[in-house]
């Protein structure tokens, strides 16, 4: 029988191309959102992706009783968790927000789960819980000392499911700890656009070469790397996408909880993904150097043995194939 999934925050970046992927694989698919930081017509757009209508909760996950009444009018098997608030920057200014949302929402999933008898869910975390590690790359026992408020509320979140788990031990938690996002569908239909204004570096990168933003502001030119800005492990969503419908078919099938990276193994600088989004589009794109952000690490790359152990993942693409996917959805807005 085909299992029914419960994807939170479906509608955004992330999510949206989960859940295309999901579909693909042959699951019955709820996205629940509450539109805060993603476009109302995404669904439409998956429904145009995948032949077939895209069931809808718009609801928020700071908000118990809605949550609970989801699951209660529903038969879901499993939950892959996404919303959340996810901004560097935005989250040291609001820790209240950002502790409201990605750990009391967490807590509301969780305890409706546990009202209505689902036993699965795919955890969202991410790199950010290692903040400023000197080591690379990044191995899933590398210390968790995160240097963001966003990076804390992700650790906790992960915290609290092991603690969960331990309580329960009939539910199964796969917990994905992943790097930095790029890239779009290779429909055009969906990609990163954010109805905020956006934090992630590739989608500031094409709202200046569509002339909507002055100039890119590169967070710090002088760290101890080969260019002085930032290295991070870029991902392609597709890549990223596939990763969570293979924790998914983990946790049906094998039965055991998991922890692991989700990455390229490989670093690219600041300065590199701007130089290829200027081949990708044939010109330059100004930039210029800007104070550091706090909680931005110098280096950030996964150790990518343990996912290719647990779920046989790899990542299939490159930093061009990101930039050029992302300009094919963005480049005519």
């Amino acid at each position: 029988m085909t299992k029914h999934i419960l994807l939170t925050g479906g509608a955004g970046f992330i999510g949206s191309h989960t859940y295309a992927a999901l579909v693909d694989a042959g699951y019955a698919v709820t996205i629940l959102d509450n539109f805060e930081n993603a476009r109302h017509d995404v669904p439409d757009r998956l429904s145009q992706i995948t032949g077939k209508a895209v069931p809808v909760i718009e609801a928020d996950i700071r908000d118990q009783d809605a949550i609970k009444s989801a699951f209660a009018t529903n038969d879901f098997d499993a939950v892959v968790h996404f919303a959340a608030l996810k901004s560097v920057p935005d989250s040291e200014a609001d820790p209240i927000g950002y502790y409201n949302s990605n750990c009391t929402g967490l807590i509301n999933i969780v305890d409706a789960m546990q009202a209505s008898g689902v036993k699965n869910i795919v955890f969202s975390s991410s790199a950010a819980v290692y903040g400023s590690a000197s080591q690379m790359p990044l191995t899933e026992t590398s210390p968790c000392l995160p240097d963001s408020c966003y990076g804390s509320t992700k650790l906790f979140g992960e915290e609290f499911l092991a603690r969960v788990t331990k309580a329960h031990p009939d539910v199964k938690t796969g917990i994905l700890r992943y790097f930095n996002p790029v890239g779009a569908h290779p429909s055009g239909l969906i990609g990163e656009d954010p109805s905020q204004p956006p934090g992630n570096l590739v989608p500031v990168i094409a709202r200046v070469a569509r002339g909507e933003i002055e100039a890119l502001s590169i967070f710090g030119g002088d760290y101890d790397t080969p260019d002085g800005t930032c290295i991070r492990d870029y991902i392609h969503v597709l890549d990223l996408a596939r990763g969570h419908v293979l924790s998914l078919d983990a946790l049906l099938n094998q039965k055991e909880s998991h922890l692991v990276n989700l990455g390229t193994g490989r670093g690219n600088s600041v300065r590199e993904v701007l130089n290829t989004y200027s081949e990708v589009i044939n010109r330059e794109i100004p930039n210029r150097i800007v104070d550091r952000r706090p909680g931005d690490p110098p280096v950030s790359y996964a150790a990518t043995d343990r996912a290719s152990e647990v779920l046989g993942f790899e990542a299939k693409h490159g930093l061009r194939d990101m930039c050029e996917s992302n300009w094919k959805f963005s480049g005519d807005k």
